[in-house]
């Protein structure tokens, strides 16, 4: 009988494995072309894997929780005829991916120096980020399989083999050193990206206190959150802006705008054209750091962060925001909220920012100091729109007046944006949004 192999599809430049969390079929099950066989999870999204091939599933090689490799192959299907698109496409991986294993467990003679750490060894596996850091730091295989690991299975994580580093070549043993790391211990991270660590709170539990484990997404916002906090000094600049006419506009524009476009058109799309125009006017914002370096970006991408219905934060991205007109950007604002609402978001879905709004104001806040979400330098947070009672000055005289008032507040990254570069940036904004055509069409 001959078998078709479903391979781990790549789900992005940066994505290099990824989670089976759910197997949606079982072995000896039919399946049709383009059906959902399995649920997967990167550090980055969920997804879905659709069969590109046609028959029955014979074998699965993994099970649920495993880290697989993009790649490498995770289910046999019987009989049916391929998708050949797809599986001319799945080839070529399949072909490199045994090139790279041939390649790994090729001896290496000591005049080539070099460390070669096998993506299974001892009975566990090894993501390529700890392979990486294993060979930067010139850990044998012998002394990786040595380490005590804290995940899944024993799995060496992240965490294990930095906390291991300093007490490298102390005279200790590979497991002394990991039982010696207190589970109290977390990764701080200095502004050069070099590891420190410091002592989190013990906390006390009392009587009818509910205990329960954040969920696999609120896991990896915390870890984000806590890194960018210590990679970035946070600095936050505030303005207050009158938006009237932007009010005024959107008033008058709205219900013709639906019934036209079928859908409805927020704000969040001018502040997005507003960001976009700025951003424009001062390029620096619209950079990332790495060590001493900084990357200044060509393409201008706007991530807008979202609620999902669990609760949790993800932020999909506008690519190239700067060549779309403002009905582009609403659509876009518009297909991808509905897809983050419906958990139906793609991997590239959610790359590539340069630069992010929060929408603090959705919740009914007035204003908020947002997290930069990494690699970023600069982060926009909008409060609410009120009304108030406000300073309206004219050729006649001043006035008191009923404006549409609301507070902008921009993160920033003071390694990089300084005081100037990041208050007149959000100035600039503010100035966009203050002074938006009443009579403008769309």
């Amino acid at each position: 009988m001959s078998y078709q192999e479903l391979t781990m599809p790549k789900m992005g430049e940066s994505v290099a494995e990824a989670t089976i969390i759910r197997w949606v079929k079982n072995e000896g099950d039919s399946i049709k072309m383009d059906e959902v066989i399995l649920e997967i999870a990167t550090d980055k999204v969920d997804s879905e894997i659709p069969s590109p091939f046609e028959g029955t599933l014979v074998k699965k090689l993994f099970k649920e929780g495993d880290v697989i490799q993009v790649g490498a192959v995770i289910a046999q299907i019987s009989g049916g005829i391929a998708d050949t698109s797809s599986a001319s496409a799945a080839k070529p991986t399949q072909v490199a991916v045994e090139s790279t294993r041939i390649q790994q467990v090729t001896p290496v003679t000591s005049e080539e120096k070099e460390v070669v750490i096998l993506s299974n060894s001892a009975g566990r596996f090894y993501s390529p980020l700890v392979k990486n850091i294993a060979k930067s730091e010139g850990i044998s295989q012998q002394e990786l399989d040595s380490l005590k690991g804290s995940g899944k299975d024993g799995r060496v994580t992240k965490s294990d083999i930095l906390s291991y580093l300093p007490n490298r070549g102390n005279g200790q043993s590979v497991e002394a050193a990991s039982v010696k790391t207190p589970t109290k211990q977390a990764a701080e991270y200095s502004s050069n990206g070099q590891q420190q660590n410091f002592s989190k709170p013990t906390v006390s539990i009392n009587g009818g206190d509910e205990v329960f484990e954040m969920d696999r997404m609120r896991k990896m916002i915390a870890d984000h959150m806590v890194m960018s906090k210590h990679v970035s000094p946070h600095v936050t600049s505030f303005v207050e802006a009158d938006v009237t006419n932007l009010v005024n506009w959107r008033d008058r524009i709205k219900n013709n705008f639906e019934k036209r476009e079928g859908e409805k058109i927020t704000f969040t799309p001018c502040f997005i054209e507003a960001c976009v125009k700025a951003i424009r006017d001062f390029p620096m914002i619209n950079v990332s750091i790495d060590g001493t370096q900084i990357i200044k970006r060509k393409n201008i991408n706007i991530g807008m962060a979202a609620a999902l219905p669990s609760g949790n934060l993800i932020v999909p991205v506008i690519k190239n925001a700067d060549e779309k007109n403002l009905l582009g950007i609403t659509k876009s604002v518009n297909e991808l909220t509905k897809k983050a609402r419906s958990n139906k978001l793609a991997p590239d879905d959610i790359q590539g920012g340069t630069f992010t709004i929060s929408n603090v104001g959705s919740f009914g806040n007035v204003m908020g100091t947002p997290i930069i979400n990494q690699p970023q330098v600069a982060i926009l947070a909008v409060g609410t729109i009120k009304k108030k009672p406000t300073v309206i000055e004219t050729p006649q005289g001043d006035l008191i007046g009923i404006r549409h008032m609301m507070f902008l507040s921009l993160s920033y990254d003071h390694r990089w944006v300084d005081g100037m570069l990041g208050g007149s940036f959000l100035r600039k904004i503010a100035d966009y949004l203050e002074q938006w055509p009443i009579d403008r069409d769309i």
